[in-house]
């Protein structure tokens, strides 16, 4: 029989299901790569502004958005954010798409004239190809719109470059305040381009 305890610390609450999400296997909104982070490198330069983020969906076929949009230019290079090889290039439901697989993880780049064949090796920087307008997120403007995925989870690509979500950690001297519990509410928020998306508290 498995007594239940009740919990004062609404944090344990977190690290609880963040093991059983792992033992199962992860979850397709988490965001975040298991293993330790790789270091990447913007496929823009000069650093670009980010124009949307990444807004995971709470399911695999649930709405919202599985990357970023990055500000570009029509014809500025669009680079490997990691060294890896790639595994496809080419036009994918009317844009161009690159593909760049790195072990477990691989990144996306759209929409892309590609200059680079499936096969290619490339160290992260390398030139993938051109940023082109046509199937822009931000039409009539020029971005790119950059993935991170690991098997089928979607993760914030701006974890490579040292930006994603601020996590703020409680500050205590000695012990940890005992905080109440409080009720928790899911509601629906529009991400971008109107998606539907359920947030958390």
């Amino acid at each position: 029989m498995v007594s239940v305890l009740p919990i004062r610390v609404p944090g344990l609450v977190t690290v609880v299901l963040g093991v059983a999400l792992s033992l199962l296997g992860g979850s397709a909104a988490s965001g975040e790569p298991g293993d330790p982070l790789p270091v990447g490198v913007w496929p823009l330069r000069p650093t670009p502004e980010v124009v949307a983020d990444f807004d995971p969906p709470a399911d695999p076929y649930g709405p919202g958005h599985r990357g970023v949009d990055l500000a570009g230019s029509v014809g500025q290079p669009v680079r490997s954010a990691l060294p890896g090889r790639v595994l496809y290039a080419g036009p994918l439901a009317g844009r161009g798409v690159v593909v760049v697989g790195h072990g477990p993880t691989r990144t996306t780049y759209e929409p892309v004239v590609a200059q680079v064949g499936v096969g290619d090796v490339v160290a992260a920087g390398d030139r993938l190809g051109s940023l082109q307008l046509p199937r822009s997120h931000c039409f009539p403007r020029a971005c790119l719109h950059w993935g991170w995925i690991e098997g089928e989870t979607y993760l914030d690509p701006l974890l490579l470059v040292g930006g994603g979500p601020v996590r703020l950690l409680p500050l205590w001297s000695h012990s940890p305040a005992v905080t109440p519990a409080r009720p928790t509410t899911v509601g629906r928020a529009a991400g971008p381009g109107g998606d539907a998306i359920d947030r958390g508290p």
